[in-house]
């Protein structure tokens, strides 16, 4: 039983007791007497003293949310030393039996002394090629490795600062803060704006800015119907996207196909035979059925009815296209298919919400005759249609008025308070009570005592 003496409506000392299932700024027992923030007032005040001695921080706790924030980094230096074991590799195997070919021509003299200056050339020429690009991929390394610093020392400032309470952690959650806003435009294509912000925030280094310009500019291909750039993703991710779920390349393989029916022309029909004998047909296992209705597109026109060959000629395939891209590369690169923003606004909006908060009589703004209007986050205009679907904050105590009653359409209320209300709103007859956020009117002898076992 939470007990607070307070001055609430009659200056007496009161007991109050209340749900935790409700919402104190849109309660029905309380939004009648405007009583919800005064309430939070008070349960603000005697709780303070307990919280100065709750507010240790927990960075573990904190850190869940931005474990990308190091993932990323770690993916692409991965990334980038398997490219220079690659080039190295490629290299290796040419050099070494090029150099030997090359001194046996010279010792059995098959060749002219001008031959051997040529392939000594030839591989000096690959080999300063090579140095290039190891040069180029040791800069990228260097930026990936500087980011990394950035994002743990930004994470270790988490793990100096003793309490909530502190100063620099409230600069620490805005940095967070600034960071989640530059993730969510980024993921929905406002490149140039979220570079402006991270510059003018000095977040250049916690974000991803790279990464995601990269993925928009491919979306934006084939959001205008061209694969080059997506395939090309492809060639240089081959071995990675051999252990993704999705099927990226083949359906664009498969759309290239589809380009060259789509004409009607002879030749490109020749031409897509040829391409799916290519590039189609070696995924006949796993995409056999796809195969077959590929096939058919052959004596069907793009204007067809007949399914699943419209589905396949129809334009809104490139916007499956890119949506496939945007999941297949966050997949390759380890990141959260849904904005960080969303993420944290959805636990803050569960923390928050109740049943109260979706109530048809919530406010005065979705009832003419409720006496207050709400300002729950949860029952704002802005965020109740967002919070509709997140589940229930979790009470581990729940609390009962001291004398509720309930009304004949079902609601409950105190009924000291009930009374009380009535009484000074004035447009109630003697004996009678109004419910403060319906409107209804009810005599007293239909009020009913409500019994908690």
């Amino acid at each position: 039983m939470l007990v607070l003496d307070v001055d609430l409506v009659t200056g007496r000392s009161l007991r109050i007791s209340l749900p935790s299932t409700s919402c104190l700024d849109c309660d029905p027992r309380l939004l009648p007497f405007g009583l919800g923030s005064k309430i939070k007032t008070d349960l603000g005040t005697i709780s303070m003293a307990a919280e100065l001695t709750s507010t240790k921080l927990n960075p573990e706790s904190h850190i869940i949310l931005d474990q990308p924030l190091l993932r990323l980094p770690h993916e692409l230096a991965r990334r980038n030393f398997k490219t220079v074991q690659r080039a190295v590799e490629r290299e290796k195997e040419y050099i070494i039996p090029a150099i030997k070919e090359t001194a046996a021509a010279s010792l059995s003299n098959t060749q002219t002394p001008d031959q051997n200056l040529a392939a000594l050339d030839a591989m000096i020429s690959r080999m300063q090629g090579l140095k290039r690009k190891m040069e180029s991929l040791q800069e990228e390394e260097k930026k990936i490795h500087n980011q990394s610093r950035k994002r743990i020392q930004h994470l270790e400032t988490l793990h100096k600062i003793p309490s909530l309470a502190d100063v620099k952690y409230d600069q620490w959650s805005r940095v967070r803060l600034d960071r989640l806003l530059v993730d969510h435009m980024l993921r929905s294509g406002y490149s140039e704006s979220a570079k402006q912000l991270a510059q003018d925030r000095g977040v250049e280094e916690l974000v991803d800015l790279g990464v995601f310009t990269q993925c928009q500019r491919v979306v934006d291909s084939l959001r205008r119907g061209e694969t080059k750039e997506a395939l090309q993703w492809c060639g240089e991710n081959k071995a990675a996207l051999k252990k993704s779920q999705h099927n990226l390349e083949f359906e664009l393989r498969l759309q290239q196909y589809i380009e060259m029916v789509r004409t009607q022309d002879k030749s490109k029909k020749i031409e897509a035979i040829i391409h799916a004998k290519k590039y189609l047909i070696p995924n006949h296992q796993s995409q056999n059925s796809e195969i077959m209705r590929a096939a058919g597109l052959l004596v069907f026109t793009q204007d067809t009815r007949a399914e699943p060959y419209k589905s396949l000629f129809a334009l809104d395939r490139w916007r499956f296209l890119a949506q496939l891209f945007i999941q297949t590369h966050h997949e390759l690169l380890s990141l959260p298919s849904q904005p960080l923003l969303h993420i944290a606004l959805s636990a803050g909006l569960s923390a928050l919400k109740t049943p109260l908060c979706h109530s048809a009589y919530t406010s005065s703004s979705s009832n003419s005759q409720s006496t207050s209007t709400s300002v729950c986050p949860i029952c704002s205009t802005e965020l109740n249609e967002l919070a509709r679907k997140m589940p229930y904050a979790h009470h581990s105590k729940s609390y009962v008025e001291s004398d509720p009653i309930v009304l004949p359409n079902g609601r409950v209320y105190g009924k000291q308070r009930l009374m009380e209300i009535s009484r000074k709103m004035g447009s109630v007859g003697p004996g009678n009570v109004k419910d403060p956020t319906t409107g209804e009117v009810f005599h007293e002898g239909e009020m009913k005592k409500v019994y908690i076992m």
